[in-house]
């Protein structure tokens, strides 16, 4: 690691294996440009905020705002007794008083709370508090990373980015449904498995026939592994955690187990490019001979909820249509409450029947988990009817699930009330990061304090140049401003960094073209279409914008491809009739106008144009 002013230190990109005896780069083959937030000399790197609180006992951040640095402390270097025994009594960090040898933590035998000790540092998480303490709720202090953007997990919750394993637990059927916890098969002190798991006694400790009975009261699946594998006795195949849990390698020198225990299924590889363990055992063979594989051994087993999870979880993320009706669906079969909370997260960003969407987060305000319960509340935010539902939730007795209520009555909270209190309090806690400044000034924005808003996410932008996300926002805060020269070309910053993005590219014609630069605008809205030569709305766009500048044949091809693309919107042939009128075709205005009214008879515009023409 290597210091750095204002109390910091970073982690390089340069290390070195012990074991091999050799220097490597972390990132492999990554290239990372200075500036990037995940370069070593970035605020992705530093120890101080992204690496301390998982390896050192009692540390804190101590970071300041004003003068942005770092005054770090920490009781002992490395993971010592404290970190999952809690301090005894007022003995925390006087290593004259050490804990009692082999002192058990008070919440000893609560299953529960000892998993959600080891919880906070062996998943993707969010800190709401810097107090942790062990025995604690994690739903007090952290939220943990769901499935719900692309390319942190596979869509089928299988492991994708840096994850870590707890996440994986409660996604699985093992761990969220079973109550299996990480004491049932690791020994915490001495980090090994607690029976062997290379001749899969590990795992028939509880799958052995005829099945040990699980916390919730279901019996485990008896299995025979060479029956149930096909492959023989001691072989890569007949191994349960070879199958069951594949291993991704990370930083060049960490592999790591997935902790989900996802069936492999070569049809999802085939369908949506998510790894399965025959695949990778077999490289040698296509992807369609594990298929016919799988088929032949398993057959109708494998068209379970996995499956249809994932597909329905990808759609989501390619915001397609059709994945509003599978989440719905989902959000009522599905047992485990992670999962849900996933379903609820892609619907409050799906473009689907509002008041379905709307009435699952209602009934979802009630669910046990308060996972589940914080996900509805953010599904809810933004929509005025819901403030009366979530009003209550301001006393829920989990952090995480306040504080997402406190996040959306923020305009409400009195400066002095202890709900402000606890969400500036939260609010402050990342402020050394790009995401923390924005955060804040979203919730600025949200108060109607837009000058200070902007001031934070131009922090956010300088600390992070290269996130598209955080120049989107940046924009909108710009163009509430009505400065929308600058807004309009922070879209456009954030559309060049998502080449593929047509979505991002209209942001940006739409910004020019309210700031009156038309030209940049037809040069946005042209980039949408080719992006997306799909997108209905741009084509419409495009075409008013050319009609505007008086190119009426190109308009009305323009035009044409909208109607086409979007056949049930009426304003897109009333649009072309209008530009067909003015180009002199009546014919063609007729029957567009015509077009109108076969979709919206009560569209007087439409008649007009029909009582203009002969």
């Amino acid at each position: 690691m290597i210091p750095a002013p204002g109390g910091r230190w970073q982690a390089h990109e340069l290390a070195y294996d012990p074991a091999k005896k050799e220097w490597f780069n972390v990132f492999g083959a990554e290239n990372r440009r200075p500036g990037e937030w995940g370069h070593w000399s970035g605020r992705g790197m530093n120890w101080n905020s992204m690496c301390a609180q998982c390896h050192m006992t009692g540390y804190q951040k101590n970071f300041d705002a004003e003068t942005d640095a770092y005054h770090s402390s920490w009781v002992e270097h490395g993971v010592g007794c404290i970190q999952c025994h809690g301090p005894t009594a007022s003995a925390h960090g006087d290593k004259s008083k050490p804990a009692r040898p082999g002192s058990r933590p008070p919440f000893y035998g609560d299953r529960n709370r000892m998993m959600q000790t080891c919880a906070p540092c062996h998943a993707r998480n969010e800190q709401l508090t810097p107090d942790f303490q062990p025995g604690d709720s994690y739903a007090d202090h952290y939220r943990v990373t769901l499935p719900v953007e692309p390319g942190v997990y596979y869509p089928d919750g299988q492991q994708r980015d840096e994850d870590f394993n707890w996440t994986s637990v409660l996604l699985s059927r093992m761990g969220g449904h079973s109550g299996v916890t990480c004491l049932d098969c690791h020994d915490p002190h001495t980090t090994k498995t607690l029976l062997p798991a290379a001749n899969n006694l590990l795992c028939l400790q509880c799958h052995a026939a005829p099945g040990r009975e699980q916390p919730n009261g279901v019996r485990a699946v008896p299995i025979d592994p060479v029956a149930h594998s096909h492959h023989v006795d001691g072989s890569t195949g007949n191994s349960c955690i070879a199958c069951h849990m594949p291993t991704t390698t990370y930083m060049q020198r960490s592999p790591r187990h997935d902790h989900g225990w996802l069936k492999p299924d070569p049809l999802l590889t085939k369908e949506l490019g998510i790894p399965n363990a025959c695949s990778t055992c077999h490289a040698d063979k296509p992807v369609e001979w594990s298929v016919a594989k799988a088929d032949e051994w398993y057959g109708a087993r494998l068209d379970s909820r996995q499956r249809a999870r994932a597909r329905t979880v990808a759609a989501a993320q390619n915001g397609r249509p059709e994945a509003v009706a599978g989440l719905l669906a989902l959000l009522v079969e599905d047992d485990i409450p992670a999962w849900r909370a996933t379903y609820l997260s892609l619907l409050a960003t799906a473009a689907g029947p509002a008041a379905e969407i709307i009435s699952a987060g209602h009934r979802a305000l009630t669910a046990v988990d308060p996972i589940e319960r914080a996900a509805a509340v953010r599904l809810l935010t933004g929509h005025e009817e819901a403030k009366e539902w979530v009003r209550p939730l301001l006393k829920d007795p989990a952090r995480l699930m306040r504080l997402d209520a406190e996040w959306m009555l923020s305009s409400e909270l009195a400066a002095d009330s202890p709900e402000r209190k606890e969400l500036d309090a939260y609010l402050s806690l990342s402020l050394d990061q790009p995401a923390g400044r924005l955060r804040l000034g979203q919730d600025l924005a949200n108060r109607g304090k837009l000058p200070e808003a902007e001031k934070e996410m131009a922090l956010a932008v300088q600390w992070d140049k290269f996130s598209a996300g955080i120049r989107d926002s940046h924009g909108m805060v710009l163009a509430a401003m009505g400065r929308s020269d600058e807004a309009a070309a922070e879209f456009l910053h954030a559309a060049e960094l998502q080449p593929t993005d047509a979505t991002a590219a209209m942001r940006a014609a739409l910004a020019f073209a309210e700031a009156g630069r038309l030209p940049d605008a037809e040069s946005a809205f042209r980039m949408a279409v080719v992006r997306d030569p799909n997108f209905d709305r741009a084509w419409y766009n495009l075409g008013l914008m050319l009609a505007q500048k008086n190119e009426l044949t190109a308009a009305i091809t323009a035009l044409t491809k909208a109607v086409a693309l979007a056949p049930q919107v009426a304003e897109y042939p009333y649009a072309l009739a209008t530009v067909l009128l003015r180009s002199g075709d009546r014919v063609g205005a007729r029957a567009a106008a015509q077009r109108v009214l076969s979709l919206d008879p009560a569209n007087e515009a439409a008649r007009q144009i029909l009582r203009t023409l002969p």
